[in-house]
């Protein structure tokens, strides 16, 4: 009985370790992937604030598409420029991820989200995959705001949007809570989670009934690399697709001016922010700076769901190795 208690308990720790590992592997492969969606993200983000209220026509147009966008930042602002926020975005992707991927993973690995032949269902993993990212977006609401803001903040001649004028990640939070508690940094979460829930599904889910679909093939069967490869750039296509208005919702949730009780003075929450971009700037204000978006969310989700693979296949060879 005593060998018994001591092999549960060795096994149970064991099995503890490889369960938190899950989580950690899913932060570690968005935060490499954020390396390199950043400057699309910060393109994203001043298309989507360019224009604000205001009709096509009535307003200057800095950024004319994506690639100009990127000119521009980098003439006025320096290569630096386009890589504002990365460290806030880091550890922002890093924690939702390290939430979102890990319970979708655990999820999976529990038999939920398959049926009995071992393929992905998928009103199961739409499910899951909202929960999950709804529940990442939530953590990292607060480093999501400040991400944005700072991610807005460009040289006078080429701004868009409210300038916050925060002069970096510590300040910005430091000014916050002082000004409007803990509450204030998670302004604009309803937003992020609606975003969230929408895209980890559209995500998530295409992602893993595409590689099933794939694996039909002999030769796509043996290279995983390669599935997953595929699989990404298409769940990023369907993702983009998706999200882009919640997207744009979100992003002038966050980087809406606020008064002196916190309360935004643009928008008093999603359905109205809908609303009022639908009203003055149409169905195109929905999707403004969505190339940015796909190429911020393709590479994004190729190299986050590509690194996530990668990193599970070392850690299950690495457990069967020590069996």
């Amino acid at each position: 009985m005593l060998l018994i208690s001591s092999y549960n308990k060795y096994t149970g720790g064991h099995r503890q370790k490889i369960l938190s590992m899950d989580f950690v592997i899913g932060g570690l492969a968005a935060s490499g992937a954020c390396i390199f969606s950043n400057p699309f993200d910060v393109l994203k983000t001043r298309m989507q604030l360019q224009g604000e209220l205001r009709a096509k026509g009535e307003h200057s147009v800095h950024y004319r598409n994506v690639f100009h966008a990127a000119y521009v930042v980098v003439k006025n602002e320096g290569l630096r420029g386009v890589q504002k926020g990365l460290g806030v975005a880091m550890v922002l992707h890093g924690l939702r991820n390290c939430v979102r991927l890990g319970l979708y993973q655990t999820m999976e690995k529990k038999g939920f989200l398959t049926n009995s032949e071992g393929k992905t269902v998928f009103y199961k993993s739409a499910v899951a995959s909202a929960f999950a990212g709804a529940t990442g977006a939530f953590f990292g609401s607060p480093l999501f705001l400040i991400k944005t803001q700072l991610q807005s903040q460009a040289a006078k001649q080429i701004a868009v949007g409210h300038q916050h004028g925060h002069s970096g990640a510590l300040e910005a939070v430091r000014t916050i809570y002082l000004q409007h508690g803990i509450l204030g940094l998670w302004r604009g979460v309803n937003g992020t989670m609606l975003r969230a829930l929408v895209g980890s599904s559209s995500q998530l889910t295409t992602f893993a009934l595409t590689k099933d679909k794939l694996r039909e093939n002999e030769f796509l069967r043996q290279s995983t690399l390669l599935t997953s490869l595929i699989a990404s750039i298409f769940s990023g296509l369907i993702q983009t697709i998706m999200i882009n208005p919640f997207d744009v919702v979100s992003t002038r949730l966050y980087n809406q001016e606020v008064d002196a009780n916190g309360k935004g003075v643009l928008y008093s929450g999603v359905s109205d922010c809908f609303r009022k971009i639908f009203k003055t700037e149409g169905l195109s204000g929905m999707y403004k700076g969505v190339v940015a978006n796909y190429m911020r969310l393709a590479p994004h989700s190729l190299f986050c769901l590509l690194f996530w693979d990668i990193l599970k296949d070392l850690k299950k060879n690495y457990i069967d190795e020590r069996r």
